[in-house]
């Protein structure tokens, strides 16, 4: 083992110390991996892969800056496998095919099998993940792929009944704060030349939002704006920040997991939250516009006639961000959530229109009653189209006996008001209005 850390070593000793940081203290073995306890710890599933050399064909699904290509590195490190490292980002199809010849040959060979890591596997289509398959089946590489991107929605089932899943967690405070102190002391990092403040090292774990890499990085920059021998302080830190780097893709799984948040902290009638949920997605560069038509279905499915003002104030903040853009519109957002949030809630309407929904799909669909139908010729009024229709204003109870509904749902309900807000108003008209209509059978 030891040929491909040995080789980094020994480009250190050359003056190679222009590599970054994060690049300069990567783990070299299990033992100096931080975080990640429950793949590799002393029972840990993925360390007793690697320790037994059966980590074969593995997918690792984890935020940046989780350690996923050093596990990779290890893996290769510790079969003495050659590396073969592709991005999807910038490598197509033809590369990874030729990368998987080439291991193949060498295979027949040797009887060695390269390891294949692709990062960012999540960028092939399902369809260019396919051409895995045969090296897979046979054994002729292992192979790792890493996303960021859950692997149920973004690889083809057969890559995953092939693989074996492991999840990286972001690391905790007290991990980064770890990773730093020995980035600070490593002779493949700083070596000691510099302090810093516990102050400091909260700031870099906030910021760094548990992206070892990005804390790394961070580390480097503050190093860079004061001399040996200082301490970086607090306020080195904020100047190398600059401004807080959040981890937020607009197409990927946290953009559903955050508007997922904002609904159901809307739903649970907590203003505090979803302002928090709003905030996240907004300062990470999500589409306001697609913010505001979540609040519109809110005011209908959460809010719906409890509170009618509801879907006018959601639709107003809609107006509001098509007409001033961002960063103007944030307060127009952030008030309708409020809103939304502090209104009484009902599911009434929701509930009502799956209900007449589920009956248009699965209910055969009778014709419309001719009571109900318009008559503008002389052939549809002699085909009794319209005949037996009352107009509900020319009467007493102003509401008629008619047939409403096709011959199959005759009677049929679905809206029923709750007793939550306005709706409790609306339940009063509702059963007003069905007296009425037995008034007028009778």
């Amino acid at each position: 083992m030891g040929n491909l850390f040995s080789q980094e070593e020994s480009s250190d000793k050359e003056g190679s110390s222009k590599r970054p940081l994060a690049d300069r203290v990567r783990p070299r073995n299990l033992d100096e991996v931080i975080g990640q306890e429950d793949l590799l710890g002393d029972n840990g599933p993925l360390a007793q892969l690697v320790r037994e050399g059966q980590a074969q064909a593995l997918v690792f699904w984890g935020p940046p800056g989780t350690g996923k290509t050093t596990m990779g590195l290890i893996i290769a490190d510790h079969d003495d496998s050659k590396f073969v490292h592709l991005s999807a980002a910038t490598a197509g199809v033809k590369d990874v095919r030729k990368a998987l010849n080439q291991s193949k040959e060498k295979f027949q060979r040797t009887n060695e099998r390269d390891l294949l890591f692709i990062d960012e596997i999540h960028r092939f289509n399902k369809a260019q993940q396919d051409v895995l398959l045969p090296f897979l089946e046979e054994g002729s590489v292992k192979f790792v792929g890493a996303t960021t991107e859950n692997p149920s929605f973004e690889l083809n089932s057969a890559i995953l009944s092939r693989c074996q899943v492991f999840v990286f967690e972001k690391l905790d405070r007290e991990g980064i704060s770890k990773l730093v102190r020995r980035a600070l002391e490593s002779d493949r990092g700083l070596n000691g030349e510099y302090g810093i403040t516990e102050e400091a090292l909260e700031t870099i774990a906030s910021f760094s939002d548990g992206d070892a890499r990005r804390a790394l990085n961070l580390l480097e920059l503050g190093a860079k704006l004061i001399d040996p021998g200082e301490s970086i302080d607090n306020s080195v830190v904020e100047n190398a920040a600059q401004r807080k780097s959040l981890d937020y893709d607009k197409s990927g799984e946290e953009h559903y997991n955050l508007i997922s948040a904002l609904h159901k902290t809307v739903r649970n009638s907590s203003p505090d939250a979803a302002l928090y949920w709003l905030a996240r997605m907004l300062e990470g560069g999500e589409d306001p516009v697609f913010i505001a038509r979540r609040l519109v279905r809110i005011a209908s499915e959460d809010v719906g006639l409890a509170n009618s003002q509801a879907l006018q104030v959601a639709v107003a903040a809609k107006d509001a961000v098509e007409l001033i853009g961002r960063p103007e519109c944030d307060l127009a957002l952030a008030q309708a959530t409020i809103y939304l949030s502090l209104a009484p809630k009902s599911n009434a309407i929701y509930k009502a229109y799956s209900k007449a929904k589920k009956d248009v799909e699965e209910q055969e669909n009778y014709p419309v009653p001719k009571e109900l139908r318009n008559a503008p010729t002389d052939l549809m009024r002699d085909e009794g189209y319209g005949e037996g229709y009352q107009y509900a204003h020319n009467l007493d109870e102003k509401t008629a006996n008619l047939q409403v509904f096709p011959d199959n749902l005759e009677g049929q309900r679905y809206y029923f008001p709750t007793e939550s807000g306005e709706e409790q108003r609306m339940k009063e008209l509702m059963e007003k209005w069905i007296e009425r209509r037995g008034k007028s059978r009778e």
